[in-house]
């Protein structure tokens, strides 16, 4: 007796521990979080962890090439105009002599900021306006759901570049020239792409609030505050992050957009959205102008769109049914 009460104690003692054998030769799963287990969905993802790989990639490329490669992206030498990918230039030369490499390595600063800043904005308005909305119901969700449809029905480009054209003057004397267009455009970008955020957050909310779980932090005294960011956010998180991801490849293609049309950064900032611009004109006879920024604009928002739908397979419950 006191033998199979050991043997009975070593295996509740090892299941505790989350591993081991139990007899019968039946093995015990490790418990495993909930990141952990999205980590290891995430990982069977081949064309997700491709998108990584790149995009760490480009974003150590952007931060560490100037130290590696240290060309001036302003210096101008019009004896090497338009001239075409080299050894000593692996990207060639603009119109105006720019060495391509050292700008779409500087202007890949710019445009990956100006994503994860727009990105951050939105989530962070969507996020509260949805948690809101879902949490509180009644007239406060018809109120910020009409003022969302609101949001939904304004044209976004007309509405990007009046906005550009009427206050881009104005930050540039209060800011500076290219902290002035940065702070306008991150603004614009994050404040115009808020709302299907909020609509997935405020789903999200009306369907969890109902649950035993905030019940009982509910019946235990727990806080308007302490219900919404502690115990029901956290169990939104997954779909914002999806969102989130797939926001920042969004953000670079509006930045882009603008630049393209001339009132994002001026043309002696390099972005890959006003270096495209430029090389636009010089394609017939120097296209690796307008091939190299927009390469970059191509894999960045491919690689993100991969991430994405890697952490929406990762994040699903259903996918690990």
């Amino acid at each position: 007796m006191a033998e199979i009460s050991d043997s009975a104690r070593g295996a509740t003692g090892k299941a505790r521990t989350g591993a081991g054998t139990l007899a019968g030769g039946l093995k015990v799963r490790q418990s495993r979080s909930l990141w952990s287990d999205a980590w290891r969905q995430f990982r069977k993802h081949k064309m997700a962890l491709t998108g990584v790989a790149i995009l760490t990639i480009i974003i150590l490329s952007c931060i560490l090439g100037p130290f590696v490669y240290t060309k001036n992206p302003q210096a101008l030498n019009i004896l090497l105009s338009l001239q075409a990918p080299s050894a000593s230039a692996p990207m060639g030369y603009d119109d105006l002599g720019h060495d391509m490499l050292a700008r779409v390595l500087s202007g890949g600063r710019k445009s990956l900021l100006v994503g994860l800043m727009a990105v951050v904005v939105s989530i962070t308005v969507g996020t509260l306006v949805g948690a809101l909305a879902g949490f509180f119901g009644k007239w406060v969700d018809s109120l910020l759901m009409r003022i969302t449809d609101l949001f939904l029905a304004l044209p976004q480009l007309p509405l990007l570049l009046l906005i550009s054209y009427l206050y881009v003057g104005k930050l540039k004397a209060i800011f500076g020239v290219e902290n002035g267009i940065l702070i306008l455009i991150v603004a614009v970008i994050g404040f115009l792409n808020w709302m299907p955020v909020a609509r997935l957050v405020r789903a999200s909310f009306l369907s969890l609030k109902e649950k035993e779980f905030v019940e009982a932090a509910r019946c235990i005294g727990a806080t308007t505050p302490s219900l919404i960011f502690k115990h029901i956010m956290p169990n939104v998180l997954s779909p914002v992050i999806v969102a989130a991801t797939l926001g920042v490849g969004a953000a670079i293609i509006s930045e882009s957009s603008l630049s393209f049309l001339g009132l994002g950064f001026p043309p002696d900032v390099p972005t890959w959205g006003s270096m495209l611009s430029v090389g636009k004109d010089q394609l017939p006879f120097a296209p690796h102008v307008a091939i190299f920024p927009g390469l970059m604009i191509f894999l960045v928002v491919l690689s993100i769109n991969y991430i994405g739908d890697g952490l929406r397979d990762a994040l699903d419950p259903r996918s690990r049914i």
